[in-house]
């Protein structure tokens, strides 16, 4: 039950972070939009005084192009938004939406916190611990055949006074009788074969555990090192490679403005920024889904 809990709650998160990343894909869509208007004016102004006609229909053409992506994503995020709902039995009236925040917060503590947790949180593991007590005790059970049962009893019988006694000896009283016996273990073969058996299962429940364990800490281990590298990337992407681009943007504008660069260079730097946003939240999302798969793997939620 365990394991197929947090099967559906790895499912349903994931399924939320792509609803997330649709989101935020369309809000980096409109944003720019909104400078490529301005890209757009400053191409008019350029050509009133006296430049080319073809930067403004450029300036167009990015807008139409933006308009066509918007379409792409709205329709990806239905889709992503009806697949939350399916995993999460809503209605069709109900239509899920996220919050801004993704939740990507001391994402090193976090994950050093999981990995803790693994041995202890684990269904599989603690499945098979449990079916390791079990041949445990029937191993116990199997030793003690080797050795005599005894058998102690006390019957009480009572006799009716009506009833009709064919016995001589009978004289009309209830009987008391004790019983004693013992049980002999002579099949040495049989009660041998039994206790090997056990021990076999012991022993294979054993081996099951450690694979089971080897399988885990293998998929964590490759986890990990997936979110490392994405954490190194968001880093470098919100710290180093976005700002720069805004900046070079910015010169850019101020440079096309002056008549120092053509439209073509503009609108190449325009284009790296949304990738490069768009991939932002892309690493993001793809992150918050490797979470949430180490904490299937894991077995217990962060903080929990």
């Amino acid at each position: 039950v365990d394991r197929i809990e947090r099967e559906i709650t790895e499912a349903v998160r994931l399924a939320y972070y792509e609803v997330w990343f649709a989101t935020r894909a369309i809000t980096i869509i409109e944003e720019t939009r909104e400078l490529v208007d301005d890209l757009t004016q400053v191409a008019e102004a350029r050509y009133k005084s006296g430049g080319t006609q073809q930067d403004v229909l450029r300036a167009q053409l990015e807008a139409d192009r933006l308009d066509d992506q918007l379409v792409g994503l709205r329709k990806q995020k239905e889709q992503a938004q009806a697949d939350l709902a399916a995993l999460l039995q809503q209605p069709v009236s109900l239509v899920p939406e996220t919050l801004d925040d993704i939740g990507l917060t001391d994402v090193h503590k976090q994950l050093d916190e999981l990995l803790g947790l693994a041995e202890q949180c684990s269904p599989e593991l603690r499945a098979l611990a449990w079916e390791i007590q079990r041949d445990r005790d029937k191993q116990r059970l199997a030793y003690l055949q080797k050795y005599p049962d005894f058998n102690l009893g006390l019957n009480y019988s009572i006799i009716d006074d009506d009833t009709n006694v064919i016995s001589p000896v009978a004289n009309g009283h209830d009987n008391i009788s004790f019983v004693v016996g013992v049980t002999l273990p002579i099949w040495r073969e049989k009660i041998n074969a039994g206790i090997r058996e056990a021990a076999h299962r012991t022993s294979s429940s054993a081996q099951r555990l450690e694979a089971e364990r080897d399988v885990i800490q293998g998929k964590l281990r490759r986890l990990m090192a997936q979110a490392d590298a994405l954490v190194e990337q968001e880093g470098i992407y919100e710290d180093r490679i976005i700002p720069r681009t805004e900046d070079t943007l910015k010169l850019s504008i101020a440079d096309y403005r002056g008549k120092r660069t053509d439209f073509f260079t503009l609108i190449e730097t325009y284009r790296e920024l949304l990738m490069f946003e768009t991939q932002l939240a892309r690493i993001e999302a793809t992150l918050a889904g490797t979470i949430a798969q180490i904490e299937r793997t894991v077995g217990c939620p962060y903080g929990g």
